[in-house]
């Protein structure tokens, strides 16, 4: 549960290196000697000559000062360094618990997993900082939302197993299994794609391309969708595209959501059905009143950060309810 917190706050975190445009501050890879942040003002000045050589500081920071730069160095460091911690707050424990022979059966090889699933991350995490040391300052959307999704998916899958080991398993058979069981793992997968949606608006910063709600600009359905060649690849790459995209599956979602959760307070009578109920449409209200704010106030970095936990909170919601429909 802590492992499950501190990754929550690292999700926060790097949403927030990434609005205050930090990521690309730390040109070097060190996964041990990183961990040692300048401690003098010549340590300082020799990292901040390092970032003057590539072109984000040439093409979009050029006349930065050494103040001004320790502001984005530490958002980026922090990031880093909560990475490490967390990789050292699962691994210790594991191997205690290991050796002692206190691990539940069975609960060993999904552990293993997750710290692999963790070392990709980081290794993925600079994977995604390499793209934006080039001509182009710029991090690759594809690569934002690649190293995003991972980190959400070691988030939920650790949430899920803290569910197994805190709430009791009945012995149901799957033709005993609650009728919408099946379907609260399609909930899962959407709110998922949304955060996916949300990491490629993210990398495109196609947040500030229309601040206009429910209007884009002008109208509902802006001009220029989809107005690349070939045209699928505007779902990717085109911000007007993207925005209208996220706003789209936002609308759908929220219907979708908010009927499934309905039926499933409906048809329960007893255990958590409908605590899991109220908490997603709770949580779902909550993240469209950020989403919408964010947009109106141009994605301020509180509230871009708070969107971006929003919608972690929302899949936490929907893994519970997910978890209440299928194992009790």
């Amino acid at each position: 549960m802590i492992c499950a917190v501190v990754i929550f706050a690292m999700i926060l975190l790097g949403g927030m290196t990434r609005l205050t445009n930090s990521g690309l501050s730390i040109v070097e890879w060190k996964p041990l000697m990183g961990a040692i942040p300048p401690l003098n003002e010549h340590d300082w000045q020799e990292v901040f000559h390092k970032y003057q050589q590539f072109p984000e500081y040439q093409k979009v920071n050029h006349g930065m000062n050494v103040h001004e730069f320790k502001v984005i160095f530490m958002y980026e460091y922090l990031h880093r360094l909560l990475g490490r911690l967390i990789g050292v707050l699962f691994a210790l424990p594991m191997i205690y618990f290991a050796v002692r022979g206190r691990l539940r059966p069975g609960l060993l090889p999904k552990l293993v997993i997750l710290f692999f699933m963790g070392g990709l991350q980081g290794l993925l995490g600079w994977y995604m900082v390499k793209s934006g040391l080039v001509d182009n300052p710029r991090v690759s959307q594809y690569r934002l939302t690649a190293h995003m999704g991972v980190a959400v998916a070691i988030y939920a899958y650790m949430v899920w197993l803290v569910l197994d080991l805190l709430l009791a398993r009945t012995t149901a058979t799957v033709n005993e299994r609650k009728p919408y069981a099946l379907w609260s793992l399609v909930l899962v997968a959407l709110v998922y794609l949304m955060i996916l949606s949300g990491a490629l608006v993210a990398g495109t910063d196609a947040g500030f391309a229309y601040s206009t709600w429910p209007l884009m600009g002008d109208s509902f359905i802006p001009r220029g969708l989809y107005a690349t060649s070939p045209a699928w690849l505007a779902m990717f790459e085109d911000i007007t595209t993207i925005q209208f995209n996220h706003r789209m599956f936002a609308y759908v979602l929220f219907v979708v959501l908010s009927a499934s959760a309905m039926l499933v307070y409906r048809s329960t009578t007893q255990g958590y059905g409908r605590l899991a109920a109220i908490l997603l449409v709770v949580a779902l209200c909550v993240q469209v009143i950020l989403g919408i704010s964010t947009l109106l106030l141009h994605v301020p970095v509180a509230l871009g950060t708070a969107h971006q936990g929003g919608a972690v909170l929302l899949l936490t919601a929907a893994l519970f309810l997910s978890h209440v429909q299928l194992r009790q």
